[in-house]
């Protein structure tokens, strides 16, 4: 009967695990898709905030879940809690994806939708060590060596992408700027949430590749044959 005990913990907090992946499964895509609709498109605008705070929320959300597993260890939850700590500036940045989409403009508004492109791309960089901590922990070493991979290859390219933008935004406010630059800044901001949308593209898909077999594998270790 003791035994019984720590089971019914590892159980709840392995369902737990399952419910944040899957919850950062679905919020990653959803996530960007709905922030770039909020703040250039039409589809959402009668939704006003609700769309960017509920995606935002999700993904606290699911990073909130993941913090029941394994509690002893360390080096997991102070990376778990800097993704929680990003992932809860970004919650209060959406609204102003909305009121940027209202007042494009407005020099606040701009700001914060610059501030909010960096903690997004952060919160998503500091996800990855998060994965490969999670992967260090499940019986499967096969997952472990993918996720090095990927996760290594993920922060290069959004750390490239933060740079880059965080030089862009800084550079915009510089003046007076060479001719070149000053037509290339203005294409950039013509579609530069889409084109950000299209860079990250990869490392959502790598990301959620490794969400999905970390799933599969604590649901096999659990349901599997002979569980």
């Amino acid at each position: 009967m003791p035994d019984s005990v720590p089971n019914v913990a590892l159980l709840s907090s392995l369902g737990r695990l399952v419910r944040g992946l899957s919850a950062l499964f679905w919020g990653l895509p959803m996530a960007l898709v709905v922030c770039v609709q909020t703040a250039k498109g039409e589809w959402l605008r009668p939704l006003g905030i609700v769309p960017p705070l509920a995606m935002t929320a999700l993904l606290l959300y699911g990073v909130g879940l993941l913090g029941d597993f394994q509690k002893q260890e360390r080096v997991w939850h102070a990376a778990l809690d800097r993704a929680r700590a990003c992932a809860l500036v970004n919650v209060g940045l959406a609204p102003f994806l909305y009121w940027w989409g209202r007042l494009p403009n407005h020099p606040f508004y701009t700001l914060m939708i610059e501030v909010m492109i960096v903690t997004g791309l952060l919160f998503f960089l500091l996800l990855n060590p998060v994965l490969w901590r999670l992967a260090a922990m499940l019986p499967d070493e096969t997952l472990r060596l993918e996720t090095k991979l990927f996760t290594t290859i993920n922060r290069y390219l959004l750390f490239l992408i933060l740079l880059l933008l965080t030089a862009y935004f800084v550079m915009v406010r510089i003046a007076p700027l060479p001719q070149p630059l000053i037509y290339l800044f203005m294409l950039m901001e013509r579609g530069g949430l889409w084109l950000l949308t299209f860079l990250i593209l990869l490392p959502v898909a790598m990301t959620m590749a490794l969400i999905w077999k970390m799933k599969e594998v604590v649901l096999a270790g659990v349901f599997g044959p002979g569980r």
